[in-house]
């Protein structure tokens, strides 16, 4: 009797792991969806692609692909006089009030422009309290740092390289020490037209620099541009996903995946150990309490870990919270009453219902939109008047 249950439980359980498979295998997405009807509705132009999913008052735009690089135009803008000059100084450790940090230092050609760290490690071996952004694209950001404190790329370089736990240089010292160098005043002399060294060569020379640091074409950039093979139909379905049932692109829209804007999603952890009041800190309006800003999505499977903290390593870790609904730290009614610094989280976030099987498909959408690591070479020589 025993072996007879076991027989059928068995033969039970192969007929459903049969039945799950050609599910699958005659072409319908984890929700039901024929992947024919997806190709059909996404294998066309992007302007005639169905409208997302996208709550009332949400200011979104369409995904839009990278254009082609044109690689005669990139390497005469690296050869210009103010990109030579910012790219000596990124990678540069004089920087630094220990000549040991270099803006490179975080920000790694090797690992997308990151640093693969939860949070920076800086002077004296400080750890910083988030996690290091990359700099992929980062011309086209509004705002720089998680709570957008700078406006400008040029504003932006001051706080690294001042900061005691990153760079710990007085900026009223830097000058000096660079126009020590002979080699950095030629270069200076070459991008501006003098010999005579200020921080505001250095910022502008950074910013020029990182101007530069743009991600390469992803398959999704070539899907969109009518290759429609480049999207396998995990991804395809991932797609879907992330325009509707998993709400992505209320946030993560346009060409590089991001709204430009601050949201507080819930992980403020405020009065705990990882407390951050994000924006806060900048406006001082306690509506701004755990905003931090939208990231780009572009090569996000090469900057983890992730969020502000960086307390995520694990992307389906990370998307089972989203799916969560991330509503586990709001504010009530009664304790907003009660301290008005009290963070609520953003109502975009909502619990999604998503399943196993189509959180794999929107960590397959984002592979997709991931490109190829381009690992630029650190210069062979930096400046020095006895090379």
């Amino acid at each position: 009797m025993k072996k007879m249950k076991l027989f059928v439980a068995t033969g039970l359980l192969t007929a459903f792991s049969l039945l799950h498979f050609s599910f699958r295998e005659i072409g319908y997405t984890s929700g039901g969806i024929k992947i024919d009807s997806l190709r059909s509705l996404y294998e066309r132009p992007v302007a005639q692609w169905p409208k997302p999913n996208v709550d009332s008052g949400v200011k979104w735009k369409e995904f839009k692909a990278l254009p082609e690089m044109d690689s005669k135009a990139y390497f005469a803008t690296m050869e210009s006089a103010q990109v030579v000059l910012g790219k000596n100084l990124f990678f540069d450790p004089i920087l630094s009030g220990s000549n040991q940090i270099s803006c490179s230092s975080c920000h790694n050609p090797q690992t997308s422009w990151a640093d693969k760290l939860s949070v920076s490690i800086g002077h004296d071996h400080a750890s910083g309290n988030r996690n290091t952004p990359s700099l992929l694209n980062v011309k086209e950001r509004k705002s720089f740092f998680w709570d957008g404190r700078a406006t400008t790329l040029e504003d932006q370089v001051k706080s690294p390289i001042e900061a005691h736990n990153e760079m710990a240089m007085n900026l009223k010292e830097l000058p000096a020490k660079l126009n020590g160098i002979k080699a950095y005043k030629e270069l200076v002399k070459k991008a501006y037209g003098t010999d005579k060294i200020t921080f505001d060569h250095v910022a502008k020379a950074l910013a020029s620099f990182q101007r530069t640091l743009t991600s390469r074409r992803s398959r999704f950039d070539r899907f969109l541009d009518g290759e429609y093979k480049q999207l396998n139909d995990k991804e395809l379905e991932g797609l879907h996903l992330f325009r509707t049932k998993a709400r992505c692109i209320n946030c993560h829209n346009g060409q590089y995946f991001t709204d430009e804007s601050f949201h507080n999603i819930g992980l403020t952890y405020y009065k705990r150990k990882y407390e951050d009041l994000g924006r806060y800190n900048v406006t001082k309006d306690p509506n701004d309490v755990g905003k931090f800003r939208t990231p780009s999505l572009r090569d996000v499977m090469n900057t983890g870990p992730w969020m502000h903290n960086g307390l995520f390593d694990n992307i389906t870790g990370l998307l089972n919270v989203y799916n969560s609904g991330m509503q586990m730290n709001t504010a009530t009614a009664a304790q907003k009453a009660a301290d008005p610094m009290h963070p609520v989280t953003d109502p975009l976030m909502k619990k999604l219902n998503l399943t196993r099987d189509e959180i794999q498909a929107v960590i397959a959408f984002l592979e997709s939109i991931t490109a190829t690591q381009y690992k630029m070479h650190r210069p062979e020589q930096l400046p020095r008047d006895n090379r």
